[in-house]
């Protein structure tokens, strides 16, 4: 068995593809950390305070998320690739480890950007769409007639997705067979039914068809069970892309769990088939360039000008020659001399019409198609007087010197090299059945650790099968989970099953009285009992997962209406200790089986004050039913 994936891994490993999915999976991946990063610095109060704006016990939190969006920005534009996806999983691992954001603000998918974090250390992710491939391109004068596309080993794409989601979907799907709602193929209808896990899209449409219902909730469960085993059939993999893109663009609408579902779905990229890339590229890419660029090759600036314009156009519209060899044969440019040619940036249009200077960089914006806006920007009359100042200025006093490695910004030693260039395209091609060897080791390992992870939570905890005189391997099986949570993001996937929902047959919300005695439902949950934006991802997870749950504990519940009445508190700027806050409680229903119109019943109920909280200086009173589980 072990040989047989050695010797698939060896084939794998040799077997070369386009990288051009790994770009925008980092971009996507990138863009959703810096979302998050926007979410915490919003909620950083609520979330960081033990009293919000009242106690303040983390002040600098603040100024270590804006050097983590920096560095996410970092990811995201591929720039000094390796150190910023280091710290970046670094980072993740310290917030959700290190702060409330694990105990009391699970967003419900930090484990597993965790997870994605660790394979992008050793993914290729920087080779296209980022800042470091046009630096490697800077280490040399132009190459005329363009780049060749970078190549990476298919296992760039495969071990991530197997990882990521196929053992994820496995676990995932083991869990679901003991939710009585999964079994009943309600899996997406039931949480969709709930006041607080929708978003703002009113679904019932779709709800009210229990055949549809039905068919969602069985295709999820067969295509997680199977996820692992034929993604990769070349004759499957369009249907699981399929599937697997309506699962989580549906989570995305549907739930306030947003993150979650985008989270999901840049994995996604990676699931393209490459045939796709190819049609995409013949559809948008032009056959021949629209318009033709002359430089100065034997100029530095020119030279690195040229480099950079050329990176920028991803349709290649634009045909860069230098002026020494291609000017002479070119008609439009024969009444210009050569000092001419070489003093400006000169370009010609399909028509022959001739350009230089800034006009030069206005028809090259232009025709990049997706930058015309700039170039109609820059051609506004005081803009472009203001460029043209600027243009003379440079190229009048630039140096004309022999292009060589003096002229280069970057040297290839100024640039780090990346873990993946280290370890599996220099060592694939000195030792690949040593490395493949390696992989092998190393996925046997991690799949052993989901094993434990899978058996522990989804067989043992379910089944009750704890024996003392197993209590050794537990407490093993205990530390092993503690130690590929957190640094892999391996985590049991039981979410939204029968122990969530079972029981959770009323919600709460909170109301205050103004200063006019009229009341007032505060900015988090509405009269529907829906939570509304921003107060999702993380923040649902506290109110709906935590502090409301089938079986309330009233401390918790307590230390959360703290929490929520005094952020809200201070950005609707009450005056706490003259605001009495209600606490309003909704009954609804959370059946196994479909009922019509279940959504809009859970939506209509009436709400009872069933408590109040008043703040005294920094002390709140909190007056709750003491069978508050009976109500």
């Amino acid at each position: 068995m072990i040989t047989r994936l050695s010797n698939k891994l060896y084939a794998l490993l040799n077997k070369q593809v386009p990288a051009t999915a790994l770009g925008l999976f980092r971009f996507s991946y990138g863009l959703i950390t810096l979302q998050e990063i926007f979410f915490l610095l919003h909620f950083n109060h609520l979330i960081f305070d033990p009293i919000p704006y009242l106690d303040v016990e983390f002040p600098m939190i603040p100024a270590f998320l804006g050097i983590w969006a920096l560095i996410a920005s970092c990811v995201t534009l591929g720039y000094n690739y390796q150190r910023a996806v280091t710290w970046n999983y670094l980072l993740w691992i310290v917030f959700v480890n290190f702060t409330p954001m694990q105990r009391d603000f699970d967003g419900g998918f930090d484990t597993f950007m965790i997870g994605a974090g660790f394979f992008l250390l050793f993914m290729p992710a920087d080779k296209t769409f980022s800042l470091d491939s046009l630096r490697h391109k800077l280490n040399a004068p132009f190459v005329e007639g363009g780049y060749p596309k970078p190549t990476v080993s298919v296992l760039a794409y495969y071990l991530p997705l197997i990882i990521c989601l196929g053992f994820l979907y496995f676990d995932s799907a083991i869990h679901k067979l003991f939710a009585e709602h999964w079994r009943n193929g309600l899996g997406t209808w039931l949480p969709a039914t709930q006041p607080y896990y929708v978003s703002a899209i009113d679904m019932s449409p779709l709800l009210n068809q229990k055949w549809l219902q039905n068919l969602l909730g069985y295709t999820i469960l067969v295509f997680q069970f199977t996820f692992v085993f034929f993604f990769w059939h070349r004759h499957l993999r369009v249907i699981y892309l399929l599937i697997g893109m309506g699962l989580h663009l549906g989570i995305t609408l549907s739930f306030n769990i947003y993150p979650f579902g985008l989270g999901m779905l840049c994995f996604y990229w990676l699931m393209v088939p490459f045939s796709w890339w190819r049609a995409v590229r013949t559809l948008f890419v032009a056959k021949h360039p629209t318009l033709t660029v002359f430089f100065d090759q034997r100029c530095p600036l020119c030279n690195r000008t040229a480099i950079v314009l050329h990176h920028l156009d991803i349709l290649a519209r634009i045909d860069f020659k230098n002026a020494q060899q291609h000017a002479a044969n070119t008609p439009a440019l024969a009444t210009i001399d050569s000092a001419s040619l070489l003093k400006d940036l000169y370009a010609v249009d399909q028509s022959g019409q001739v350009f230089c200077g800034v006009d030069t960089y206005i028809q090259i914006l232009k025709h990049m198609g997706y930058l015309r806006l700039a170039g109609l920007f820059l051609s506004l009359p005081l803009i472009k007087t203001i460029a043209i100042n600027r243009y003379r200025a440079i190229a009048d006093n630039r140096q004309r010197l022999s292009c060589d490695a003096s002229c280069l910004p970057y040297r290839k030693s100024s640039i780090p090299s990346t873990w993946y260039s280290q370890y599996f395209e220099q060592n694939a091609q000195q030792k690949p059945k040593a490395i493949t060897r390696k992989l092998t080791k190393i996925l046997i390992v991690i799949f052993l650790l989901q094993l434990n992870s899978t058996i522990h939570y989804g067989l043992i905890y379910r089944f009750k099968l704890h024996n003392p005189t197993l209590a050794p391997l537990t407490q093993a099986s205990n530390m092993l989970i503690l130690w590929s949570q957190t640094f892999i993001g391996i985590v049991p996937h039981a979410l939204y099953l029968h122990d969530h929902f079972q029981g959770y047959s009323r919600i709460l919300a909170l109301t205050y009285t103004d200063a006019q005695g009229q009341e007032q439902w505060l900015p988090f949950v509405n009269q529907e009992g829906r939570m509304i934006a921003p107060n999702w991802g993380r923040v649902h997870s506290m109110w709906a997962n935590i502090a409301v749950t089938p079986h309330i504990d009233n401390l918790r519940l307590q230390k959360f209406i703290m929490k929520v009445t005094a952020f809200y508190g201070h950005q609707l700027g009450l005056d706490l200790t003259k605001t009495p806050f209600h606490i309003q409680m909704k009954k609804i229903s959370a059946p196994a089986h479909w009922v019509y119109e279940q959504r809009k019943q859970n939506m209509a109920g009436e709400w009872t004050i069933i408590g109040e909280a008043r703040w005294q200086t920094k002390q709140i009173q909190i007056h709750l039913p003491d069978n508050i589980n009976q109500l």
